[in-house]
């Protein structure tokens, strides 16, 4: 399992907006430290760019956060999420919902 970069961005800004953000990002890196990191480089930007100009031909824009996940994890990678709403938007994608039993 993996976690990509824009996730922790966000994760980060959460931790940051707690009551407690040292307490906070302390416990988030010993959980996150488990993980791979995913990275957003120069071939997941090419990628998203030409998704989001898919998505917008198509009227079916997604939020710029979720276009960034989708493309670090287009590489048959499958993106667990339960918000599978934004993500069915882009063709391809390989998709699980943690809220879905198997």
């Amino acid at each position: 399992m993996a976690v990509c970069s824009v996730v922790k961005a966000e994760l980060f800004y959460g931790a940051m907006r707690s009551n407690s953000p040292t307490r906070t990002l302390e416990r988030q890196q010993g959980f996150l430290g488990r993980f791979v990191s995913l990275p957003f480089g120069d071939e997941t930007a090419s990628v998203c760019g030409q998704v989001r100009a898919r998505l917008a031909s198509a009227g079916t824009p997604i939020g710029a956060y979720d276009l960034q996940i989708a493309a670090i994890v287009a590489n048959n990678l499958t993106l667990v999420t339960h918000n599978t709403r934004e993500f069915e938007r882009v063709d391809g994608l390989q998709l699980e919902d943690w809220e879905v039993e198997a």
